[in-house]
């Protein structure tokens, strides 16, 4: 893309894989500066803006939330700032990442147990009869809590 030739909504979506309605609510929510108009009031997006969103659209792709891509975009905007801040806001989030495959991996398990019980004892039966509807029908233990959380 030229400096000179700033592209439309629609083509900086195309060329940055977010939907035009993203693109406006980035912009509403002052992730990406309000984009200049044309005469017939349409936006227009620069290099810059386009980088911007597609760093946008990056950090999303990889879960961050909103507000996080607010402080990243904010450490772009100061570049003077210390990268332990980026590196902050990467382990946060990767803790949280962790923490979540975690419960996925024991959500696996269990539906893996309730697979593995049907197979052995009531595959091929009614489906009243089934022992994954014995098991989702049975309350769960309650969680065990440390006495400060």
């Amino acid at each position: 893309m030229s400096a000179a030739m700033p592209l439309s909504i629609g083509a900086a979506a195309r060329q940055t894989g977010c939907s035009v309605p993203t693109i406006r609510y980035y912009e509403e929510v002052g992730l990406l500066p309000a984009a200049p108009r044309t005469e017939g009031n349409q936006r227009h997006y620069d290099a810059s803006a386009v980088r911007r969103l597609a760093f946008i659209r990056r950090c999303r792709d990889f879960g961050f939330t909103i507000e996080q891509v607010r402080e990243l975009v904010g450490l772009v905007d100061e570049p003077r700032r210390d990268c332990a801040e980026v590196r902050d806001i990467a382990q946060q989030h990767l803790l949280g990442v962790r923490s979540k495959l975690a419960e996925l991996q024991a959500l696996e398990a269990s539906l893996a147990g309730f697979v593995d019980g049907c197979n052995s004892a009531c595959a091929g039966g009614p489906a009243i009869d089934c022992t994954i509807l014995e098991d989702l029908a049975t309350p769960a233990a309650p969680q065990r809590r440390s006495c400060c959380s």
